[in-house]
Parts: structure tokens; C-alpha cells; sequence
């Protein structure tokens, strides 16, 4: 799964990378982007077709959602699946973004039975990041949604799309964002045709992996120290 991670580039990168309109407002750096806050998206418009560089919220609120307060909105949706499943089915066939992040963080749980404890009483996961070992900004494959409330006022959101880990990652846990290519853009946001469940695979891009400060399991830390290994 995808439970955290890190948004650093200014909004004037991210349309250049993504080759998007420029975002039309300030896109503050978050180094623990957390389930219910703001983070940048790349999706088509649903009119015009361009891409843009919005800012939704985390946590897939579908349009058929008679209140946002109340009700499941995951983070996260299991990309075998998705494609089908009835909350997010209809976001697969229309509304596919990209979702861009500098790292992500996944926590290791300690070998059972290593310490002898009962498991209420075993040593907190070990966090630890995760980045391209390029440099490069992932791109996560992501679905989003627009839900409009009865004063008319629209709240979109979205939700990371996961895949079963990749062998570096599988050590650490059994589920990874689904990353997709430069060249696999296109089509997952639907500006080229074809068939947009193939690029759903385990990444093969290298990544770097390193432990990362207990101090990232609380969504009140930000800050770059938090990417800092440990």
C-alpha cells in the first residue's frame, strides 16, 4: 500500500515535467503528504482534454456520495481489481491521473516471533523511504473524483492505485504504488488509446531504498529531515 509520502517540487517543475498548464496557485513542498490533506494531481479535463496541475484531496470521495463526511474514502485501491470494483470503476474508465511524489514511505513490521513478545507488545514498524534511484519524480497511477455538494461547490479527490510489491520492495511489504513511465502517460490518462490495465505491473524502474527517523509516523511532522537516512 501507499499510506504516506513525500510532494516536493514547485508547481512551476511539476508542469514542466508533466507538461501541464501552469498550476494557477502556490504548491507548497510536503515531506509527509498524510490521507485527508491536499497534494498535487495531473489529470485531463474532462472538456477540454488539456492536462492540469490541480490540487485534490487524498481519500477517494466518489460522486454518487450522498455526504463526504461520512462513509469509506480509501487512499488506496488495488490496481487487480479497481478496473471493476463498484467504487471505482467508473473513475477507471474516465477520470485517471497521475499523481507525483518525490518518495513514498513504507513501514517494515518486525519478523514475528524475533523478539518473543506478544503482539501487542512488539517494537514499532520500521519506516523506511523509497525514491527512484535516478532522481527522477515517480508518478504514482491514481483515479480521482468530483463530488458536488447541494451548494454546488465540488470537492475532488483522489486515490493511489497499488500493485504487488516489486522484489526490492518485497522484503519491506507485499503491496507498492503502481509507477508508471514517461511513456506510459499518455494512455493511462486517456489521451491515447488502449488498454490501460497492461501498464499495472510490479515497476521495474531501479529504486533506492533506506531507513528513515520514527519521527514520519506522525502526520504533525514535515520537513525535509524526514527524508534524512537513518
Amino acid at each position: 500500500m501507499c499510506g504516506r509520502y513525500a510532494s516536493t517540487l514547485p508547481a512551476e517543475a511539476l508542469a514542466r515535467i508533466f507538461a501541464t498548464a501552469p498550476a494557477g496557485r502556490e504548491i507548497p513542498p510536503r515531506w509527509n503528504v498524510a490521507p485527508g490533506q491536499e497534494a498535487p494531481v495531473v489529470r485531463r479535463h474532462p472538456t477540454g482534454g488539456a492536462r492540469r496541475l490541480d490540487l485534490l484531496r487524498w481519500g477517494l470521495v466518489p460522486h454518487w456520495t450522498a455526504d463526504p463526511k461520512t462513509g469509506r474514502h480509501p487512499i488506496n485501491a488495488r490496481a487487480e481489481t479497481a478496473p471493476t470494483a463498484p467504487m471505482f470503476r467508473d473513475a477507471f474508465a474516465r477520470r485517471r491521473c497521475l499523481v507525483p511524489a518525490a518518495a513514498f514511505y513504507e513501514w517494515q513490521a518486525p519478523p514475528a516471533g524475533a523478539t518473543g513478545k506478544p503482539p501487542s507488545k512488539l517494537p514499532p514498524k520500521l519506516p523506511w523511504a523509497i525514491a527512484r534511484a535516478d532522481g527522477a519524480p515517480l508518478a504514482f497511477a491514481g483515479l480521482w473524483e468530483g463530488w458536488r455538494g447541494p451548494d454546488g461547490a465540488v470537492l475532488r479527490s483522489f486515490v493511489i492505485l497499488t500493485t504487488p510489491a516489486n522484489a526490492a520492495i518485497a522484503p519491506i511489504h507485499e503491496r507498492m504504488p503502481a509507477i508508471l513511465e514517461p511513456e506510459a502517460w499518455p494512455l493511462w490518462l486517456g489521451e491515447t488509446e488502449g488498454d490501460a490495465t497492461g501498464l499495472l505491473r510490479p515497476s521495474a524502474a531501479p529504486l533506492r531504498l533506506w531507513r528513515v527517523s520514527t519521527a514520519v509516523n506522525s502526520p504533525a511532522h514535515d520537513g525535509a529531515a524526514l527524508l534524512d537516512a537513518v
